[in-house]
């Protein structure tokens, strides 16, 4: 049997139950990225000769599909986002961002030196690539798609999906630091570090973001001719430009290219809130990152069913344990303390912090540019054993929690299919 001819018989397959299963699962207990988990490692367990996932073999693949899969997914989000940036509007994310996301970097980095023994190093990049709530994993808890209505999005979801589009980018800071901690040691980084790795390249993010958002939306549904006016000709595909475009030229600029995708296509879709050309964009990503995100979720399947825990320690599993169960949600619940959501809204965002695709970008991104002292397999073992068990957990949960909310605010379940991340 051709290898090759295999794998794009597996990856049409993928691609096809993609685009079925959303319906079918609609309503149901489980969640899209968990069915895939499951048919990952069900399919390498059959004695077909598929290779086996290595995450350390093939590294700077990896870092590019996720790489690629996390903006493609932070332009949908931003596209869905139906309430206007503010202070008092965006709240709880300033919140989850300002104050959750180093509450938890801080906690996950201590648990990994108590229980791990791992090197300053080691325990701030743990603490770094799992803060992140994934915007690619975090669908079934995230805003639907856009509509006309600047308060159509419940306090929960909307928190999720713009704390998910912001701090991916935000986490770069911490991974550089870390980066620095394991490659130079000692504090003489730390001026170079803030300066340049927290002040400039957030600042550079947020400026291309803007600057190219309002150039694209200018474009998309304000040009003078008919012809360049793209929102007349409902291109889909131009999303994906706009993500490719903004995410290459921030990066060429040094900025963070992640926090300007999210802040363009929050741009974009401000430049006229309520067009329909907005659901034809977000439409179109959204079908990527389906796709992306079943090929991904089949290898992360790959890796368990071929080994890839055997690395695990049961000090390992017990720090992606306790960064789900107990310090994301402590950590999420006491940065909404007088927050503007409700007791249960504050319990279902501390609670959902999703973990996925972006936590194995930084890790893959970071054991490129430095030794951290700690086997790459074990580095692995530790981030794709706290993935799974967001997965597993959360992908149960979401459908009967968010159903029961929904059922409490308005009297009934939102009916909304989410398509999954």
């Amino acid at each position: 049997m051709s290898t090759p001819d295999l794998l794009l018989a597996i990856g049409g397959g993928a691609a096809l139950l993609a685009a079925l299963l959303p319906g079918i699962l609609a309503r149901r207990a489980i969640s899209l990225p968990l069915v895939y988990l499951i048919g990952g490692v069900l399919l390498f367990l059959l004695p077909i000769g598929l290779p086996e996932p290595d995450p350390v073999a093939h590294r700077v693949a990896l870092e590019h599909i996720t790489e690629l899969c996390v903006v493609i997914s932070l332009m949908g989000a931003g596209l869905a986002i139906n309430r206007r940036a503010g202070l008092r509007g965006w709240a709880t994310t300033w919140r989850l961002l300002g104050w959750g996301m180093p509450l938890t970097v801080a906690a996950v980095a201590a648990v990994a030196l108590l229980l791990l023994g791992w090197p300053i190093g080691a325990a701030l990049l743990l603490g770094a690539v799992l803060a992140p709530t994934d915007p690619v994993l975090a669908s079934d808890v995230s805003v639907g798609e856009p509509v006309d209505a600047a308060d159509a999005d419940d306090e929960v979801r909307f928190s999720l999906t713009s704390e998910a589009g912001l701090n991916d980018g935000l986490a770069f800071p911490i991974v550089y630091a870390a980066i620095a901690v394991a490659a130079v040691g000692g504090v003489g980084w730390v001026s170079e570090w803030a300066l340049v790795d927290v002040l400039y390249r957030t600042a550079a993010g947020v400026i291309c973001g803007l600057l190219l958002g309002r150039l694209l939306g200018r474009l998309f549904f304000h040009a003078g001719e008919k012809k360049l006016r793209l929102a007349e000709h409902r291109d889909g595909f131009v999303a994906l430009a706009a993500t490719l475009l903004t995410y290459g030229l921030t990066e060429l600029v040094h900025g963070y290219g992640f926090i300007a995708v999210f802040v363009t296509a929050c741009t974009i879709r401000n430049a006229e809130h309520g067009h329909g050309y907005n659901n034809v964009l977000h439409g179109f990503v959204e079908q990527i990152e389906r796709l992306l995100t079943a090929w991904l979720l089949l290898l992360l399947g790959g890796f368990v069913a071929t080994g890839g825990l055997a690395a695990l320690t049961w000090q390992g599993a017990a720090v992606g344990l306790l960064l789900v169960l107990v310090i994301r949600p402590v950590a999420g619940w006491l940065t909404q303390l007088g927050g503007a959501a409700g007791p249960r809204e504050r319990i279902a965002i501390s609670f959902f912090g999703v973990r996925g695709i972006g936590s194995l970008f930084y890790l893959a991104y970071a054991l490129g540019q430095a030794n951290f002292g700690v086997p790459a397999a074990e580095l692995w073992a530790v981030v794709a054993f706290a993935v799974l068990t967001s997965v597993v957990l959360h992908g149960i949960t979401a459908t009967p929690i968010m159903d029961r909310l929904d059922t409490l605010r308005d009297g009934r379940p939102r009916d909304v299919d989410r398509a999954g991340g």
